[in-house]
């Protein structure tokens, strides 16, 4: 069923309006995905899933609620507006509720990103399968078993509000994961683009491959602290858990790493970090939860701490100006950088492992928990590929580690960085990051895995 936003709200105010409500935000979400799965060296799944979701919020009387429906007819519509307005007449004032804002939403200043490829989402299950049987042939001829899976698939939104705000996005996402398995040894690979073009499977086929070969047979080194160089998924993996912390409403609530930080060198003078919607490298709509036009942040700059995001909420309450990062309202998070971009430097990583006379080499981390949230420790292990480094060469695969490790000890001990790439890691979101060559790195026990 075709979809059409314009009447949709057009229904939401009328519905609102009958029932005494002025003030209303209504965001119709749609997504069209696609996913071709395979393991022991075959594709056993193809799925798809088209989904459109309309969420109506209003405001009345200093509450506000949200109600969800994916009922989209006339009588689908009236009854999510109805119980949006029922569930927010029972919901408690809340004394710092702002009105809905006005503005007008300004495109981006490069006219030449576009993140919309109609290849992509017209991407089939047998162009899928093709490119999975190629990469799949890569990790047979090396003896190995491959599984993972490659997705295709476009979304959108569109937001209006009862106050004249009308913002849109869409964009078009490919991602591709591979992990090559062998007796005693695995590799893996991950890759994500908004045009599946800028994907190359068969490479990262290749990629996994190699590392599940150059790991077999590991040694179980003993734990303690090491040199080490984290590919851009391991830091994706890791440093990427700090950045709900840059964030001026977990600042207020006392919960933040950066409390009493701002303005302070945290960090190596090498650490240089941005939210940047508009970068290359990264996806995702120019606007927040409220449809606030995000705005360019420097969060850390040569190691000192500078801007945090903030939501209109927490500015009007401190005299901040709103960055256009904030959560859909009703939440408690308030908000967070979204489009992390951590600068890279001009070192290789085949140039950091030649400079290395003994080393861990980390492809990924996996099962990472929090264990001290002012010190931003972390723990987890590693995963698919870690290996020995001795005298500028890799020298053997080694057993896992499970890591005890300080993000803001890690941080202000980079040796090295590879230029920066788009990277996808254990965690469902991507941001642009490069390899790391950190000194002291802390691995606490063999892993049984």
């Amino acid at each position: 069923m075709a979809v059409d936003p314009e009447a949709i709200w057009g229904q939401v105010v009328r519905e609102a309006r009958a029932s005494g409500v002025n003030d209303v935000e209504a965001v119709v979400s749609t997504s069209d995905e696609a996913l071709t799965r395979f393991a022991n060296n075959a594709i056993h799944q193809n799925v798809a899933e088209r989904t459109t979701v309309l969420s109506v919020r209003p405001v009345i009387d200093g509450r506000t609620a949200r109600a969800t429906t994916n009922r989209l007819d006339r009588d689908g519509v009236r009854e999510v507006v109805e119980q949006a307005i029922a569930i927010t007449r029972l919901t408690a004032p809340d004394p710092d509720l702002l009105p809905l804002p006005e503005h007008e939403l300004r495109g981006p200043t490069d006219d030449s990103i576009n993140r919309d490829f109609p290849e992509t989402a017209e991407a089939n299950p047998g162009e899928r399968a093709a490119t999975v049987a190629e990469a799949i042939r890569v990790i047979e001829s090396a003896g190995q078993t491959a599984a993972g899976i490659y997705a295709t698939g476009k979304s959108g939104m569109v937001l209006f509000n009862s106050s004249g705000v009308s913002a849109r996005y869409q964009e078009t996402m490919a991602r591709f994961s591979i992990t090559a398995m062998a007796a005693d040894s695995s590799g893996w690979a991950k890759g994500s683009a908004c045009h599946h073009r800028d994907l190359d499977p068969v490479e990262l086929a290749r990629r996994a491959a190699e590392k599940a070969t150059l790991s077999r047979e590991p040694r179980e080194l003993t734990p303690g602290r090491y040199t080490v160089i984290l590919e851009p998924a391991a830091v994706l993996d890791l440093v990427g858990q700090m950045f709900l912390d840059f964030s001026a409403t977990a600042i207020r609530d006392g919960r933040s790493f950066l409390n009493d930080r701002i303005g302070q060198k945290l960090f190596d003078e090498s650490i240089t970090i941005q939210d940047d919607v508009w970068h290359a490298g990264q996806s995702g709509p120019p606007f927040d939860g409220e449809g606030m036009p995000r705005k360019q942040l420097t969060l850390v700059e040569r190691g000192v701490i500078r801007e945090v995001a903030c939501c209109r909420q927490t500015a009007a309450l401190t005299g901040a100006e709103p960055t256009g990062h904030g959560f859909p309202l009703p939440n408690e998070m308030g908000e967070a950088p979204m489009n992390v971009v951590i600068a890279g430097g001009d070192t290789s990583v085949a140039e950091m492992i030649a400079a290395t006379e003994r080393g861990i080499l980390v492809t990924r981390l996996w099962y990472i928990r929090e264990v001290d949230p002012y010190e931003k420790i972390f723990t987890g292990m590693t995963r698919d590929g870690t290996f020995l480094v001795e005298d500028g060469r890799v020298t053997a695969g080694v057993r896992n580690f499970r890591f005890n490790q300080s993000l803001i000890e890690m941080l202000s001990s980079v040796e090295a960085l590879s230029p920066s790439v788009r990277a996808s890691g254990e965690e469902s979101f991507d941001l642009v990051a490069p390899a790391m060559k950190v000194r002291d790195f802390h691995f606490t026990e063999v892993t049984r895995f």
